[in-house]
């Protein structure tokens, strides 16, 4: 069984094994694939993995061998999944390996936000603290999380472990969800709209999908209160990037905590780069050494079902 890996450093960058995979066949791994390559390293695949590696139509219908596509991620939208079905090719996905990271590292923005860390602690580092009078200083405003309420669009897996830390501090957890019901008690289902004009901090969850596409545009950051924070650890579309840049420049609302970006790596001219009070980090939530772990055991775990006649996490639609 042929097996190639297009694209595996972001699974595993060296920390962890290729050995199970290795078990179940010839395998080949590539840390990353260009797209003028991909042909050429999968060609005799009877099994293709990828993470962001595209998989578009006329790729799937220049592999004849090809019988399985195996995505080391969640969301699929790197593969034309219509073409796959088509072609008879059995297409898998690795669901909810990375729930309770993504939640961390969503959080880890909240508390950053709430406190201005990044700031204070570059602060500190510039003498302010050592030239204070006093044996306390903070120069932005610091907000007790307690009695805030923490809004989250797309109440899922993520969305409810978020809830269920924003309940542990004592945050008043409001949701929005498509089918206007919610996973737990203690979440207050509400619109949309509310959503944005209630939350303290609004954090995002949800797949992106045309309906979601820019669900953040200018109206509705308009409706946000001005001391606000948004947060999006799910997918960088979501957030129209220009309108959240011009709110945050002009102080309609008072911070940002972001995980995605429409565009990764982003260009040098992304306008959050240099927003107002706008902290990035490195598409990584997903990334712990623990959620790539689960991860890996799942990707292949994946594979052997497929070998073995029974597939598993097999994505359709």
């Amino acid at each position: 069984m042929k097996i190639v890996v297009l694209d595996g450093h972001t699974l595993n960058p060296g920390d962890l094994s290729w050995e199970p995979l290795q078990q179940l066949g010839d395998v080949s791994i590539h840390d990353r694939t260009p797209a003028d390559q991909v042909l050429a390293r999968a060609a005799g695949a009877e099994i293709l993995l990828t993470n962001k590696t595209l998989l578009t139509c006329p790729t799937i219908k220049a592999l004849p061998s090809l019988r399985y596509i195996g995505v080391l991620a969640t969301g699929y939208n790197v593969v034309d999944h219509i073409a796959a079905e088509e072609a008879g090719i059995v297409v898998t996905n690795v669901p909810a390996y990375s729930t309770m990271s993504v939640a961390q590292v969503t959080f880890a923005h909240i508390l950053n936000l709430a406190h201005a860390m990044g700031h204070h602690t570059r602060t500190v580092r510039e003498g302010a603290w050592s030239s204070c009078a006093d044996f306390s200083f903070a120069d932005a405003p610091l907000i007790e999380l307690a009695g805030t309420t923490l809004g989250i669009i797309g109440p899922g897996r993520i969305g409810t472990a978020v809830a269920r830390m924003g309940l542990a501090f004592g945050m008043n957890v409001i949701a929005y969800s498509r089918s206007g019901r919610t996973p737990m008690p203690g979440i207050t289902p509400v619109s949309l709209d509310e959503a944005f004009t209630q939350s303290d901090v609004l954090s995002f969850h949800c797949p992106l999908t045309p309906d979601t596409k820019h669900i953040a545009n200018a109206a509705r950051l308009a409706l946000m209160k001005p001391t606000a924070y948004i947060i999006n650890t799910s997918r960088g579309p979501l957030i129209d990037e220009h309108a959240l840049a011009d709110a945050l420049h002009a102080g309609r609302i008072a911070g940002a905590g972001l995980d995605v970006l429409s565009v990764e790596p982003p260009p040098a001219d992304n306008p959050l780069l240099t927003a107002r009070n706008c902290h990035i980090t490195p598409h990584f939530a997903w990334a712990s050494t623990a959620a790539r772990r689960r991860l890996m055991h799942e990707v292949t775990e994946n594979v052997r079902d497929f070998i073995a006649g029974t597939p598993r996490n097999v994505v359709t639609g």
